[in-house]
């Protein structure tokens, strides 16, 4: 038998002569204990036994029934007290062993251990629970809550506009607080009336409009989001085309720039319709016809209303709102629609640009390929449909346009462009060159040119994400099937290259509908000389002008 094994037995043979006087131990290895665990026990119950530990413990139970905040350093410290004027040190202090030196970090065995008893003061380690740190609210069902700075703000503005006999505002009295209350767009000012006042009174109360701006939260609301459910109809999470009519009617009525057109309300719904298939062009991007509350925020919308706001001119608002814009679309429309019977069949949209597209493209726009067209007469499209295609065609660096014309190419579906595909397309194009008795371009060389230009990652399959990524490649769409651009593109027309870089911020539409409307403007001109009179156009027919 060993030694320490020896030490261990007498030791436990010896405890029950002990005298609970003696039992004050130094620093015991636990190692020694888990070899001895009947030592631990008896150790233990000699414990309890000492006349200090069940006045400590009673006291522990009547803290704990009563709630009392226990202080345990407090009770160490009463417990060492006894124990050290009761109970003498087990080893001479000549003769202790010499503790091994701890550094700051800690050892791996010494880190992974808890206090001893006896550096506590006693075996029973009291632990005090972690404080609890509060997390404050930062998600609301309805908006969050405007703070109270913000609120009386707020309120005190709100008696200034609402302080007359009748506690209340009319439709036309209703501006000023959609304008310095709000924050918000003037023409959204009807559209803010009747959402509150939801019975048609023809008022609008203080208490009701405190009750939905204030108590409703939407004053905390960004612009987009109060837009957005200012126009929406109850119970809907997405806005349509008809939630925006009213917002154009008061935008008509009201615009400095517009006022010329109060005389004609055909050509005001031609523009209206106008300018909201334009929004849903650029903004809806599934093309559901529902315009959700990510697209209205990710969109320029909401940029474009505050521009048009503040701008006497609207030509000057170029996205969206500018009659100028809306005058090209509708003149080419006009131009194409021979009978006026406001559809467009195939042979209409072949003398399009001077006949610069090709057959198989037109083909594959009736085929509806692109885009569903709304029009329900058959094979015939509508103004809405023409003003998705001629965004489309003259500005082919848009996303929404990209969009349109790889759906035209891509015959088969699988979201991927190869050469069969291109080939389909471009032989229409070789064959016109060989007509106009220009030099043609074989097809190979064309795709070398195409795969260098667009960079494709897998080596001739063109994906949407490719066209993206290169600012060139509206060009490809040009090569394969509008003859017109794709020799102007080869030319690179020095004057064309100078006026995109002295103006950067213009797009493709931007400069094209400047020209064409400058064209247009002349050829007014030319014929109101000609003719003696402004009255040109037979006013049966609807004319634009």
């Amino acid at each position: 038998m060993s030694l320490s094994i020896k030490m261990d037995i007498d030791a436990v043979e010896d405890v029950t002569c002990l005298d609970p006087e003696l039992l004050q131990l130094p620093d015991v290895s636990p190692f020694a204990l888990k070899a001895s665990p009947q030592l631990v026990e008896d150790l233990f119950s000699q414990w309890l036994s000492l006349p200090g530990t069940g006045h400590l413990v009673k006291s522990l139970i009547d803290d704990a029934k009563s709630g009392t905040i226990v202080n345990a350093s407090t009770n160490f410290s009463i417990l060492n007290a006894v124990g050290s004027h009761s109970l003498p040190s087990m080893f001479p202090s000549s003769n202790a062993p010499p503790l091994s030196p701890r550094s700051s970090s800690g050892s791996p065995r010494t880190s992974r251990q808890k206090s001893s008893p006896s550096a506590l003061g006693s075996p029973l380690k009291l632990v005090s629970e972690p404080m609890q740190e509060i997390i404050p609210q930062f998600y609301f069902q309805n908006g969050c809550p405007p703070t109270k700075e913000l609120k009386e703000q707020c309120l005190s503005q709100i008696n200034h506009l609402f302080n007359n006999p009748l506690n209340g505002l009319q439709i036309d009295e209703f501006k000023a607080v959609t304008k310095e209350v709000c924050k918000l767009p003037s023409f959204l000012s009807s559209a803010l009336f009747r959402k509150i006042d939801v019975d048609w009174t023809g008022i609008v109360t203080r208490d009701a409009f405190v009750k939905y701006w204030v108590n409703g939260n939407m004053l905390t609301m960004d612009i987009a989001t109060q837009i957005f459910e200012i126009l929406k109809r109850p119970g809907c999470k997405y806005l349509t085309q008809v939630d925006f009519k009213p917002v154009l009617r008061e935008l008509l009525a009201t615009h400095p720039g517009l006022e010329f057109l109060r005389n004609t309300p055909e050509f005001q719904d031609r523009y209206a319709e106008t300018v909201i298939y334009r929004i849903f062009y650029h903004i809806n991007r599934s093309g559901n016809g529902r315009l959700t509350l990510r697209e209205l925020k990710r969109g320029s919308l909401v940029a474009a209303m505050q521009h048009a706001d503040e701008e006497e001119d609207i030509n000057k608002v170029l996205r969206y709102f500018s009659y100028e814009h809306f005058y090209v679309i509708y003149c080419k429309f006009w131009e194409l629609d021979t009978d006026h019977d406001f559809f467009i069949d195939r042979e209409n949209l072949i003398r399009y640009g001077n006949h610069a597209l090709t057959y198989r493209i037109v083909d594959r726009i009736f085929s509806q390929a692109p885009r569903k067209f709304t029009s329900e007469v058959e094979g015939k499209m509508g103004y809405e449909d023409f003003v998705y295609f001629m965004l489309s065609e003259e500005d082919k660096s848009s996303q929404p346009s990209l969009e349109y014309w790889f759906k035209c190419i891509d015959l088969d579906g699988n979201g991927v462009l190869t050469p069969n595909e291109m080939q389909f397309f471009y032989e229409e194009q070789l064959h016109r060159m060989e007509c106009m008795a220009q030099e043609p371009v074989l097809f190979e060389d064309i795709l070398c040119q195409i795969i260098d230009m667009i960079a494709p990652e897998r080596e001739y399959c063109i994906t949407p994400q490719d066209l993206k990524r290169c600012k060139l490649s509206g060009n490809v769409f040009n090569i394969l099937f509008n003859l017109n651009k794709f020799v102007a593109f080869e030319s690179r027309d020095p004057f064309l290259i100078r006026q995109e870089r002295e103006e950067p911020t213009l797009t493709e539409w931007d400069r094209f509908a400047h020209r064409e409307y400058i064209r247009l403007s002349m050829e007014e001109d030319v014929e109101d000389a000609s003719n003696g009179s402004a009255e040109v156009w037979d006013e049966s027919l609807e004319a634009p002008f």
